[in-house]
């Protein structure tokens, strides 16, 4: 392979004038085509046509290297077989292919005088013989940046080595195809740049120093037409006259000294049409002017910020009340934890206020859960009218709201803001035809006094507001230490509670009801026993948990199926006497767990078989509260157990305050008069009016009476005074082990 100059100095030099006159003539013709702005293949079509004519018996041609830099295209070459341009159309560059792919590769001219012989040329034998060519000179064409974009190759039928003014020929068309290719692909990428500009979907301009409006795409036309219809300046800081101050100081900040600058900002399309916008500014050194020049990029994006707005609102706030929800509370009071440390203790106290509407249940469940939403909609807006500015109100569950209230507080401050809260709530609220008159139970805990992370001031102000409700109601408690030990005894309780029947830690006691003239044994009272960790836990401890978990309907089944078992064992011994059951209104409360109490006593029979369920043997004990529900559902019940013999007592009567009334018509068979009015007969004859009243209206009803808590003798006498059949309590008997029970049964069996 030849590369570089290799000049046949025998060869004749044309006169000088003519070469110089041609050479203008070429310069001139490309020039101008390319400030015409002529498509490329024209131009280098152009070019292979006056390097022809300058250079008798040549044959040119120009070829383009591939975008990947790998294969050469055919760019012009009119004069050559279009089998051979053809077959080098797409050729793969080389060190060893040809001589224009070889130059190609090289980045360096490459001559071949003799093509039949030439290593370059071998694999192309059948090619060369079809079209008669013997000698190929090719030259790199080169940008500016010394990339190679092609080649030019001049062709010979004949073996042939350049000449000096050959090699200058071929460098000076090399040249000129590069001008044509740069400038070409210069206006394409211009054209280009200029269709994207005008196509942009977001508004593009360039402004100068003084706002003067340089270009600008359409969208930008359209976006500010109201406002700036002669394009001619750009009121920047009117445009973003609504945006904040400290931002736009801070874009003219940065623009002042060179820099580009990005961020959200509000235009003002209109006087009434404000705008929100992601702006992009680039500083732009205008070589010519020498000033700087600014490109605005503006995105309108309105849309994507209500989006953002609406998902904002429904992420962090209560659809119904649009109070804050539970999320940003926790976000709120999370971040008011986080900016405390130690140099700063205190500075960010606050104050946590739980609010739980009492008995809201009702409400729901007598008017309506959407007489129930507006009732609370009317207490989110007596709330907010009664909280200072700075308080965070938010609601965090169907009838649970927060006041967080920041800084410290004295106790007095905080007793009055629920004071305020109460009496606020206070006025009856009218919804649909009725008044009601709302309590609230309200649970107060302090950062970082009472605990120091979000999780545990939540937790210690919701068991201060469980121990305002459980001590009745319509109040308030702060939290305190006891409250945090019994919330983890109940804790404790609750989570072995689920395996007391399996570990076999239940049993049943049962306390004799007698006649109180004889002192016979007339029935009995099953009571639960629950021994933990060896000790008794009281069922006023974990009753109240069980049935928050409503682990007390497996309790409920448990407790009848002993105490079934009992009775046949005392109906095998001839010892058989009635058993009171206690029933949990919980095992009541939907259509299903009534079905369940009925199923449980039809399966119970069919285990049996043959043997009839003494139905005659059991009395189920409710309280007044299920009486108060007065669902139908509940009554019908009752009725199909008293159908197969069971009988229905009144636990604890008089203690809900609940109507006489109730008596009449609910499927009941007796009253027990509680151990509360039992114990005040000694207290003055107005408690003994009120007994005599119950017994007075329970006999009117063809009911009978139990006496509860009958302790002393006085106790005694006076319930053999109203006549009252049977009575229950410490005077006669304490609640027993079953094998006391039996004992008892039988000594009394056998004085008979």
């Amino acid at each position: 392979m030849d590369i570089g100059p290799n000049i046949d100095n025998s060869a004749q030099q044309p006169q000088q004038d003519g070469y110089h006159e041609s050479r203008l003539e070429r310069y001139s013709t490309i020039l101008n085509m390319v400030l015409q702005g002529l498509p490329l293949g024209e131009m280098l079509n152009a070019l292979v046509l006056l390097i022809e004519a300058q250079k008798i018996g040549t044959k040119a041609s120009v070829l383009l290297l591939s975008e990947d830099g790998k294969r050469l295209l055919s760019g012009a070459a009119p004069n050559l077989p279009d089998a051979y341009n053809q077959a080098i159309n797409g050729l793969e560059i080389g060190p060893e292919i040809g001589s224009c792919g070889a130059a190609a590769f090289l980045g360096e001219r490459v001559i071949v005088d003799d093509m039949d012989t030439h290593p370059n040329w071998l694999q192309y034998k059948e090619i060369l013989i079809g079209c008669g060519l013997k000698a190929c000179w090719s030259e790199p064409i080169k940008d500016s940046e010394n990339k190679v974009l092609g080649t030019f190759g001049m062709y010979y039928d004949t073996q042939k080595t350049p000449t000096e003014q050959d090699l200058i020929l071929i460098q000076e068309a090399a040249r000129l195809a590069s001008l044509a290719i740069e400038r070409s692909r210069g206006m394409h990428v211009q054209r280009l740049s200029s269709k994207i500009f005008n196509s942009l979907p977001l508004a593009l301009v360039i402004t100068s120093e003084d706002n003067s409006v340089l270009s600008a795409n359409p969208v930008f036309k359209s976006l500010t037409s109201t406002y700036y219809a002669n394009l001619k300046l750009f009121d920047v800081q009117r445009f973003l006259s609504h945006s904040p101050k400290e931002l736009v100081d801070d874009l003219f900040e940065h623009l002042s000294r060179g820099h580009a600058w990005h961020g959200e900002l509000r235009g003002l399309r209109t006087d009434n049409d404000i705008i929100d916008i992601s702006l992009t500014v680039a500083v732009i050194r205008d070589s010519f002017t020498q000033q700087n020049c600014f490109a605005w990029l503006i995105n309108d994006i309105s849309s994507r910020k209500n989006a953002e707005q609406t998902i904002h609102f429904q992420t962090n706030y209560d659809q119904l009340t649009g109070l804050a929800n539970r999320k940003y509370l926790f976000q709120s009071l999370q971040v008011m934890v986080e900016s405390n440390d130690i140099h700063h203790e205190g500075e960010h106290a606050f104050n946590l206020i739980l609010i739980d509407i009492d008995h809201f249940k009702q409400i729901n469940d007598t008017l309506g859960h959407d007489k129930g939403d507006l009732v609370l909609k009317l207490i989110a807006k007596r709330l907010v009218s009664a909280i200072p500015e700075n308080v965070l109100l938010s609601r965090i569950a169907a009838d649970e709201f927060a006041l967080v209230l920041p800084g410290k507080m004295t106790t007095e401050s905080l007793v009055d803001m629920v004071n305020e809260v109460t009496a606020v709530l206070d006025n009856p609220f009218s919804v649909g035809g009725q008044h009601l008159k709302l309590t609230i139970s309200a649970g107060i805990a302090r950062y970082p006094e009472d605990a120091n992370k979000v999780e545990q001031i939540l937790n210690c102000a919701t068991q201060a507001m469980y121990n305002a409700k459980s001590r009745g109601r319509d109040g308030f408690q702060f939290f305190n230490q006891q409250i945090q030990e019994d919330a983890e005894r109940n804790a404790e309780l609750h989570l072995h509670l689920k395996s007391a029947i399996s570990r076999k830690e239940f049993a049943l006691y049962y306390q004799p009801i007698v006649n109180p003239n004889t002192g016979k044994i007339v029935k009995a009272e099953v009571l639960l026993r629950w021994q933990y960790n060896g000790q008794f836990i009281s069922p006023d401890e974990f009753i109240p948990i069980a049935e928050e978990s409503g682990f007390i309907v497996h309790i409920g089944e448990w407790v009848r199926t002993e105490a079934l078992t009992t009775l046949k064992q005392l109906q095998r011994k001839k010892l058989a006497v009635p058993l009171a059951i206690n029933v949990s209104t919980i095992e009541f409360w939907t259509d299903d767990l009534q079905q369940r109490f009925l199923t449980y006593f039809d399966n119970k029979q069919a285990e049996l078989g043959q043997e009839k369920l003494p139905y005659h043997l059991l009395t189920l004990e409710i309280t007044e509260s299920l009486m108060m529900k007065q669902q139908d559902s509940v009554s019908q019940l009752l009725i199909e157990l008293r159908r197969r013999g069971m009988q229905i007592s009144v636990d604890d009567f008089g203690t809900g305050y609940s109507s006489l009334s109730y008596l009449a018509n609910f499927p009941v068979d007796q009253v027990k008069i509680d151990k509360s009015f039992i114990q005040k007969i000694s207290s003055g004859t107005r408690h003994e009016a009120l007994i005599e009243a119950i017994v007075s209206m329970s006999r009117a009803l063809d009911l009978t009476i139990v006496a509860e808590g009958v302790e002393t003798q006085n106790e005694l006498d006076f319930i053999k005074q109203q006549d009252i059949e049977a009575v229950q309590g410490y005077f006669f008997y304490k609640p027993m082990s079953e094998e006391a029970f039996f004992e008892l049964l039988a000594k009394q069996a056998q004085l008979n």
